[in-house]
């Protein structure tokens, strides 16, 4: 094992596969001669050369669509987003084109894709740069979608998504670049769809993903001091989602905490806990919660902004709730 950072997780995710498949190419704002805007792609120029590590004009539009046509065309792009905040601008090409073209031509094109790049908030960027969009991408059928916590998950992921034939949303987050985690120095791809119990427990079981799950994390350290024992489950994979190990993980403890960092209305959570009531309603013993950001855009004050996002202190409350501790 070798402890790396996330980006460099990535990098070597995309230049291993790269490495063995000339089919596959890196697109994106600043991607090449700026080495990534988050490092995330450093060196890879130089490896490369210019006509698989690609810089682009700020035209999300245009580049999203040159992936989907290049896709069509037996490639295998890796669409960078600077952030996903930005991919609103291609977004006809992912919803209308990617996610559809398989079924609408009658299985005749494949769109094996990957569009990546951070995802939710990372601190004071303004509400217009600090969205969660997994949501939006998972109603979508037709695409697939990720969101790692760690460089070992996004490494093995990340690479899972470049050789998958179908479409991947590949979620990571500014805040997560220059987190360090042991990724094996032997090469290793991770099953997409299945989550992971990162913390074995019987009182409670917390679901959560992306950064926000180190909340869960410190929440369920300090709750441990109390004798109140949590399973924390990361998903990983929103798209398909692993509704197994949630399932048989709530029969054990019976109860459900989900830390989600997102709006409240229509979110990944609402559609766990719709799963859970419908599958494992007898094993409950008490009503889910479910915690996201407040209901607002994100604010760019440092004081209201850690108002809106959730935290540790809201997961210890939520955990206490279920487990009607006053």
């Amino acid at each position: 094992m070798k402890t790396i950072q996330f980006r460099e997780a990535v990098q070597q995710a995309m230049s291993e596969e790269m490495r063995k498949d000339e089919s596959i190419y890196l697109m994106g704002e600043e991607v090449a001669e700026y080495n990534g805007a988050y490092k995330a792609s450093k060196g890879m120029l130089d490896e490369f050369g210019p006509d698989r590590v690609i810089d682009t004009p700020i035209a999300e539009l245009g580049f999203a669509g040159i992936g989907v046509g290049s896709a069509m065309n037996g490639n295998r792009p890796i669409i960078e987003f600077m952030t996903f905040n930005f991919s609103l601008v291609g977004i006809d090409q992912i919803i209308n084109n990617a996610a559809k073209m398989r079924q609408m031509s009658g299985g005749q094109f494949n769109i094996p894709i990957v569009f990546r790049g951070p995802t939710a908030s990372a601190g004071q960027l303004g509400a217009t740069h600090s969205q969660a969009f997994e949501s939006w991408y998972a109603n979508c059928p037709g695409l697939k979608v990720i969101v790692p916590s760690n460089p070992y998950d996004a490494k093995g992921l990340l690479k899972a998504a470049i050789r998958d034939d179908d479409p991947v949303i590949f979620m990571e987050s500014e805040q997560m670049y220059g987190d360090k985690g042991e990724v094996p120095e032997e090469e290793y791809v991770l099953e997409i769809g299945k989550a992971d119990i990162k913390r074995e427990g019987s009182d409670v079981t917390i679901v959560s993903f992306g950064k926000i799950i180190k909340e869960a994390y410190k929440a369920a350290d300090k709750l441990a001091e109390d004798d109140i024992s949590c399973e924390i489950i990361d998903l990983r994979t929103i798209r398909p989602m692993d509704h197994e190990t949630i399932i048989e993980s709530v029969k054990k403890t019976n109860r459900l905490v989900i830390l989600e960092e997102a709006w409240p209305f229509g979110n990944i959570s609402t559609e766990i806990t719709y799963q859970v009531q419908s599958k494992a309603f007898d094993y409950l013993d008490a009503p889910i919660v479910k915690i996201n950001t407040a209901d607002t855009p994100a604010p760019y004050s440092p004081v209201l902004l850690k108002e809106w996002l959730p935290n540790s202190d809201d997961v210890i409350k939520a955990v206490k709730q279920v487990m009607y501790i006053d």
